[in-house]
């Protein structure tokens, strides 16, 4: 096994050397998406983590992750588990409080699904590192209820309010939140009535790289899931409309050929690309264009690990990551033409040429190492108490801050 990669392992060897058992808890292990490089971390720091999650496709997760004993929860003998577990969203409460973890020492649960709710040992510090309160119970109820068939429209006004009121009293149970960014503390606060921590996740910056000026292709880019929220349309429609070449990298396809029937011939379609074809469009785009509010966004920190600047809706996560003017250009406006304008301004102002280096080091606040030593930050500080928390760090969201930005070590 790996060990942690930063010094802040001096708390967690002690943990390894008093023999003291560690249980980490993820809503669901079905594919690798952001949460599931949290967890990546969480587990480098604490290679002898015992898991448990609702349901568990061995197929669809790292070796990282299969390499460590994994336990479901009674959600995974429900009917066809593996397909329909967000179905089972009203069995998953009682069946995270069934989960036994007596003699666990620190107890550390992964949310954005169901989690937090296990019921930790009374010397057990729990510790919930939230990558957003669940947006089906809160801020995105109505969409995904208007989004939903016939039968599940019907009965989610009925399930989801007992569904909230758990999810509030389960978020009492915790010593500790920790919030992946400024924006999901704010909903911490909102709905949980919690105060939070922020450390942003880990993001693989190393694994970037710029090419030179002259390399460039003369593209904007977009890349993600093909999501509602996220807003692939202003970005087709826009680039569209000004004529300017757009090159967009995600799917489904189904999402894919709607959006091509509306786009122009500037715009290119790559589908779901490779590793390598996704980091090469990054290191040559002008610029990554990123419309939607998201709760934090790796593919923008992606981008300025490859030496490009990002234009950003000004909401969500992107503030903790994009300095307007600094490394990019972030923009109020969520429509067309506001999209438009944006892209003209940053052409106006040149941005498309801000320092390499400048992009670079900003990116490197977001590495594993910062994750980690946030985490072991909170970790040391939770006998402190848990009504009084100190934010561990949170990025700057105005250009003048930028050049006194503390870095990761070379």
């Amino acid at each position: 096994m790996r060990e942690m990669i930063h010094p802040a392992g001096g708390m967690v060897q002690a943990l390894r050397a008093e023999g003291r058992r560690v249980a980490i808890i993820h809503y669901w292990l079905t594919g690798m998406r952001g949460g599931e490089k949290v967890l990546e971390s969480l587990l480098r720091m604490f290679p002898e983590a015992d898991l448990f999650t609702h349901v568990y496709a061995p197929d669809r997760v790292s070796p990282i992750i299969r390499a460590h004993r994994v336990t479901e929860t009674s959600v995974a003998r429900l009917p066809f588990a593996r397909r329909l577990y967000p179905s089972y969203l009203p069995f998953m409460p009682r069946a995270l409080e069934e989960i036994d973890l007596t003699g666990y020492d620190l107890v550390i649960s992964s949310e954005a699904g169901p989690a937090k709710g296990v019921i930790a040992p009374p010397d057990a510090p729990h510790l919930c590192y939230c990558h957003s309160p669940m947006r089906y119970l809160w801020d995105q109820y109505h969409v995904y209820r208007a989004e939903s068939g016939l039968l599940r429209r019907t009965l989610m006004p009925y399930l989801s309010h007992g569904l909230r009121q758990w999810d509030v009293t389960s978020a009492q149970r915790v010593d500790r939140i920790v919030a992946n960014s400024t924006h999901v503390a704010a909903r911490v606060r909102k709905y949980w009535r919690r105060p939070s921590d922020v450390v942003h996740p880990p993001v693989a910056v190393e694994a970037f790289s710029a090419v030179r000026p002259s390399e460039r292709g003369g593209f904007y880019l977009w890349a993600g899931e093909l999501a509602p929220y996220k807003r692939p349309d202003l970005a087709v429609e826009a680039f569209t409309r000004m004529g300017k070449r757009l090159v967009v990298i995600g799917g489904p396809d189904k999402a894919a050929e709607r959006l091509k029937a509306r786009a122009g011939d500037c715009v290119t379609f790559l589908g779901r690309a490779d590793d390598a074809t996704f980091r090469d469009h990054l290191a040559r785009c002008e610029a990554l264009v990123f419309p939607g509010e998201e709760d934090f966004g790796i593919v923008p920190v992606e981008a300025m690990a490859s030496g490009r600047p990002v234009i950003a809706y000004d909401r969500g996560g992107a503030r903790d990551t994009v300095v307007d003017g600094r490394t990019g250009l972030l923009f109020r406006d969520q429509s067309v033409e506001g999209l438009i304008e944006a892209v003209e301004r940053f052409e106006a102002l040149g941005l498309a040429d801000l320092p390499v280096d400048v992009l670079q080091r900003h990116a490197r606040r977001f590495n594993e190492a910062a994750f980690q030593t946030g985490i072991a930050r909170v970790l040391r500080t939770m006998g402190a108490g848990a009504d009084a928390p100190q934010p561990v760090r949170a990025a700057p969201t105005d250009a003048e801050r930028l050049p006194a930005m503390a870095l990761p070590a070379e």
